[in-house]
């Protein structure tokens, strides 16, 4: 090399060490200057994002340990943009083993990946039977390596992923649905228990940091389930009353049913079911079958005109009042004027002298109304209210009603309407507050609020709930003296409602249904509720029919159904039958029993 071009050489090999220098030092720097911890915040932030972690949702259980609502896994099926070689292999693959939509899969696995599309979901809530059909799908080519995340070994399908996540599964399917509730894909619960206990139930979702790069994925950490719920609800005895009232409304033709059954002494319900019912775990089908404003729960979440079940409440107050006695005399005439109208019995005769128990025996309108006046105003309207009538009862289900109640003072109040409550008529009322009023002639008075959740489980410890009481609205002589007057009353008049072997108390209520111009033309509810065994309740049985065709009359309809579940229910909660019934059971139904 020539001596005179050596210092070019020079030169350059100093320029290059120069600027070698200032690269480390510009290197050093950074590292070392004050900005450098927020770049290293932002690199941190920028290769992590954000997610939660959805705890798994408690399990519900019946009263004896069975699973009501439970969870199941479930698989969403994504697909890695980035990876995808084949959209129309991926689109026919889906498609033909998973059930979803070719075009729309097809358009979703053709966008471009870039920075703001690296994942797009294709199908959600995958049953684990269909994933595996997609893991052994016919391999035609080589296959590539596949880890736990992918959803097939196939070259065209090696940018499926499969993500196993948590969704509700009801093994009974349509068993209790109408208090169970159901929980949607977003994991919120809708109606019943779902609903009403959803913090509870869902549990604290936690956030969580997830690394974006592949290399950095770790383990997701655990987060506690939710809590689990015990229900007061008895499996057996909840199908039982499913299938008979299903029986009895194809039997009579009704348009819908309801049925309760309550322990009377701790609030219990040991079943509620209503129709329509759903299978839960197709819940995406609730919009067909509930139209037209159908009640999810027609227990708490439906107002009906009780009719004749209602002068149980009359009666009580009138008795607790002092105003008449079981033994005090009514000439029934027919016919009894208050307010400017006049009210006719259910058959439109005129039974004569009777007592007060004669009155219930043969339920009697015009009886009834005079009770109510003699009563008054303002303490019947007081023992409206003592029995919960226009309130909630507090029962732990979603979507329960209140009720309505027109009382004095009220612009659409009239006298009249005093009149026509007494026997359940201008009054609505739910199917729930009409079992908790009730419970006050079992409990000595008191009455108990009704509750479905029995305990919750949650951190390993179980919590009892305890029985609460809504109050006494009547003494425990004028309880006694109900009960006892309502049992006679069955005895009387050979009521279709008896079961051989217990005796019960109960009434028959037989309503008009109101409409906007009055009330509907032979279309009648028809309603029963009774408990038992008299001596030892264990028990309170509500029914309810809309609108059956064989008969408008609830000694005729509502009474069959309510001996059909207690007879039933006596064997499931094993009560030996200690009495002789009076009287004989004939098919003809009661005389005075609406």
């Amino acid at each position: 090399m020539p001596r005179e071009h050596m210092w070019r050489y020079l030169v350059m090999a100093g320029f290059f060490a120069i600027f070698g220098a200032l690269i480390l030092y510009k290197t050093y720097s950074i590292q070392t200057s004050p900005q450098a911890e927020v770049f290293l915040r932002q690199g941190e932030f920028y290769s992590r994002e954000r997610g939660i972690i959805q705890p798994p949702r408690g399990i519900i259980y019946d009263r004896n340990g069975n699973i009501l609502a439970g969870n199941r896994t479930v698989y969403e099926i994504g697909v890695d943009l980035a990876s995808v070689r084949d959209p129309h292999a991926i689109a026919l693959a889906l498609s033909a083993l998973v059930g979803a939509d070719y075009n729309t899969v097809l358009e979703r696995a053709s966008i471009p990946a870039s920075p703001t599309s690296v994942y797009v979901v294709l199908a959600s809530y995958v049953l684990p039977e269909k994933v595996n059909l997609l893991k052994s799908y016919d391999v035609t080519r080589e296959a590539e390596p596949m880890d736990s995340t992918r959803c097939s070994n196939d070259p065209a399908l090696y940018a499926l992923r499969c993500e196993a996540q948590l969704a509700r599964s009801y093994p009974e399917r349509d068993l209790a649905s109408n208090l169970l509730g159901f929980v949607n894909r977003e994991s919120l619960g809708y109606f019943g228990v779902e609903q009403q206990y959803q913090s509870l139930l869902a549990g604290e979702p936690e956030s969580i940091w997830i690394p974006v790069a592949p290399t950095q994925v770790q383990a997701r950490p655990e987060v506690p389930a939710g809590a689990s719920l015990v229900l007061t609800i008895d499996r057996e005895i909840q199908a039982m009353v499913e299938d008979t009232l299903d029986a009895h409304i194809t039997r009579t033709g009704a348009e819908s049913g309801t049925a309760i059954v309550m322990d009377p002494k701790t609030g219990e319900l040991l079943a509620m079911a209503s129709t329509p019912r759903m299978d839960l775990n197709e819940f995406q089908n609730y919009g067909d079958i509930y139209t037209n404003e159908v009640p999810y729960n027609r227990a708490v979440g439906e107002i009906y005109e009780p009719g004749s079940i209602f002068k149980v409440i009359t009666a009580a107050a009138a008795l607790d009042q002092g105003v008449v006695t079981p033994e005090t005399e009514y000439e029934d005439r027919g016919v009894y004027t208050i307010g400017g109208i006049t009210i006719r019995n259910w058959n439109n005769r005129a039974w004569g002298l009777q007592t007060v128990q004669g009155c219930m025996q043969h339920s009697l309108n015009v009886c009834l109304a005079w009770m109510g006046e003699k009563l008054g105003q303002e303490k019947f309207y007081e023992y409206i209210d003592r029995f919960g009538f226009g309130h909630q009862t507090g029962v732990d289900l979603a979507g329960e009603q209140s009720g309505t109640v027109k009382r004095p003072g009220d612009p659409n109040w009239y006298l009249a309407d005093l009149g026509a409550n007494t026997f359940g008529q201008g009054i609505a009322v739910t199917p729930i507050q009409m079992v908790m009023s009730v419970s006050a002639f079992v409990n000595d008075g008191q009455m108990v609020i009704p509750h479905i959740v029995k305990a919750v489980i949650q951190d390993g410890s179980q919590y009892n709930v305890s029985t609460q009481y809504a109050g006494q609205p009547i003494s425990a002589e004028t309880a006694r003296t109900m009960t006892e007057m309502l049992a006679t009353s069955l005895e009387g008049e050979s009521s279709l409602a008896m079961v051989s072997g217990y005796r019960l108390a109960g009434k028959t209520g037989t309503a008009q249904i109101p409409v906007p111009t009055g009330y509907e033309e032979n279309q009648t509810n028809t309603s029963f509720i009774g408990w038992g065994p008299v001596e030892n309740p264990r028990f309170i049985v509500f029914v309810w029919l809309e609108r059956p065709e064989t008969s408008t009359w609830a000694s005729e309809v509502a009474s069959p159904l309510f001996a059909d579940i207690v007879e039933r229910l006596v064997v499931l909660q094993g009560i030996p039958p200690n009495y002789q019934n009076i009287g004989t059971v004939s098919n003809s139904g009661a005389g005075g029993q609406q």
